[in-house]
């Protein structure tokens, strides 16, 4: 009995340790290179930046891991602390609440981790590298020119809508929109609809970050269809019939942009509208087609992805990345790689949006 224990345990060590070799190579191969973490899966916008990061790197020797913060800072900040535990190099981030997300890259910082700041900037923290981005301020100045361009005579009744006031881009477009729309407001193309804050600055060209607040804080969607349904609906029951009929509607993107759409579309007494909005989802290119969205601003995810995972290779491979511009986050000037912007209405959204291979056809009705 003795002779057949002794093979039996040795070939049960045998075992054990085959089973320990294999745990400890599936832990080393299981290290991750970059780590991403995106705001939320319940918009189109982020399952596209996904797809795309997938994409990205899946000729690569490099790893990734995309996580999603669903809307919540602290997830966001459980999700980095994941991710640094899997042993990342690179972290790309685009931060639900720009300023709450500080502390997450601190932590990861203190790891020796490249923090790359992506679409949306992370402030009030020197714990940022890079920031790649498309050029906040030209979204909303196109958003805005676009309505110049498209307003009849004088006194057009302008409804004024925003991102997130906890997003540091919601304050770039808005300067950009600004910028464009106040020499217009100042000499009567324009009046405002639905901001007393607005309304009280009309005639201060450049806006303090505190004056922009204060704009915001009245008329912020928090980038939720929902809530700027329920906004556009509030300023359409207080609205007279002075501040009605053709109107134009500075929407943030287009998510936002379909609802508030939908409901100056029912007002009877809008005869015509003109509004804004970007990413080009797919939803909205068909909104585009049916004419109930004027336009979108096309920020090619594929080259704004192309750019972060540039960056992050160039890292890893112990380079250092090439850099257009830079932006105060607050605490220090962070260095930043800048994408181009494209304007997307019906005149061009066979060409920009299934030409170029961004959609397909089929995807839609009417083009």
């Amino acid at each position: 009995m003795q002779k057949i224990l002794k093979p039996m345990a040795f070939m049960l060590v045998i075992m054990l340790l085959a089973v320990f070799t294999a745990a400890c190579n599936q832990n080393s191969s299981g290290k991750v290179s970059v780590g991403i973490v995106l705001p939320t899966k319940d918009e189109p916008r982020w399952i596209q930046d996904e797809e795309r990061f997938k994409a990205a790197l899946s000729d690569s020797k490099y790893t990734t891991e995309i996580l999603f913060s669903q809307g919540s800072s602290a997830k966001e900040k459980e999700n980095v602390e994941t991710l640094i535990n899997r042993g990342i190099q690179v972290l790309i981030i685009c931060p639900q609440d720009g300023d709450a997300a500080a502390a997450a890259v601190e932590s990861a910082k203190k790891e020796g981790i490249t923090v790359i700041s992506y679409d949306r900037l992370i402030t009030n923290t020197d714990a940022v590298d890079y920031y790649v981005t498309f050029d906040s301020a030209a979204v909303g100045a196109a958003q805005a020119q676009y309505l110049v361009d498209h307003a009849n005579g004088s006194n057009v009744p302008l409804y004024l809508y925003a991102g997130s006031a906890g997003d540091n881009n919601a304050f770039l477009f808005f300067q950009g929109a600004w910028s464009v729309l106040q020499p217009k407001i100042a000499d009567g193309t324009f009046k405002i609809a639905n901001s007393s804050e607005a309304e009280a600055l009309k005639g201060t060209a450049e806006l303090s970050r505190d004056q922009q607040s204060k704009i915001i804080g009245q008329v912020t969607t928090n980038w939720d269809p929902n809530e700027a349904k329920n906004k556009a609906q509030t300023h359409l029951t207080a609205a007279g019939s002075d501040l009605k009929g053709n109107v134009a509607i500075l929407a943030p993107n287009d998510g936002t942009a379909r609802s508030i759409a939908d409901v100056f579309g029912s007002d009877s007494a809008i005869t015509d509208y003109v509004i804004t909005g970007q990413d080009a989802e797919k939803a909205s290119i068909q909104y585009i087609i049916d004419e109930k969205q004027s336009m979108t601003v096309f920020k090619d995810v594929r080259t704004l992805v192309q750019d972060a995972m540039g960056m992050a290779v160039t890292i890893l491979d112990g380079n250092t990345p090439e850099t257009t511009g830079s932006y105060d986050n607050g605490n220090i000037e962070v260095k930043a790689k800048q994408t181009d912007v494209i304007v997307v209405d019906k005149s061009n959204v066979q060409k920009e949006m299934v030409d170029s291979g961004y959609y397909k056809a089929e995807d839609f009705t009417g083009l």
